[in-house]
């Protein structure tokens, strides 16, 4: 048996989930998220609670991804996500290009990246801010910024999430000297 999947989930005010077989739709003060459910799992919707249950056959961790999805559907509708994301260098800068992300991080050439629909971006000096419904395409974009220049480990210059900690390495003088 889930440890989570047996926890229902609360529905807070101003959020409407419907159930149609195995699809799924949440409508919040942000927007609508729609999502397919697996085979074998079933919710229900009982005084402000969404409750989800699963046929015999299916795995516990299944169970539990899928109250752990529609949790984060509901949390989405309402509330939104959020990433932040910090550029550590000299002369590292983020512009808006219309509706894309213009990104100087030390290569000979500015890098466009192309904003998903469902995702909204703000910079302010050196943070870019991305913020949408879905987790899992808030979490995508900001992972794949992130990937365009990693922070190294000697200087720390690049793309690293507000709050990352990198450990510094030390560079050759200081294991020479050793």
């Amino acid at each position: 048996m889930s440890k989570i999947g047996k926890k229902p989930v609360l529905l807070p005010n101003g959020v409407d989930i419907t159930v149609d077989g195995l699809a799924v739709t949440v409508k919040g003060s942000k927007g609508e998220l729609k999502r397919t459910l697996t085979e074998g799992i079933s919710v229900s919707v009982e005084d402000g609670k969404v409750f989800i249950k699963a046929a015999d056959g299916v795995h516990p961790s299944v169970w539990g991804l899928e109250r752990a999805l529609i949790n984060n559907m509901i949390k989405g509708a309402s509330e939104g996500f959020q990433e932040q994301l910090e550029l550590n260098g000299v002369g590292y800068k983020a512009t808006q290009k219309g509706e894309d992300l213009e990104l100087n991080l030390g290569f000979s050439h500015p890098i466009l990246y192309k904003i998903p629909e469902g995702i909204t971006y703000k910079i302010e000096k050196n943070v870019i801010t991305i913020t949408g419904i879905d987790k899992e395409l808030v979490g995508y974009v900001a992972a794949k910024i992130r990937a365009l220049k990693v922070p190294d480990p000697y200087k720390v210059h690049g793309v690293k999430y507000v709050g990352e900690v990198i450990k510094i390495k030390a560079g050759k003088k200081a294991a020479t000297a050793a």
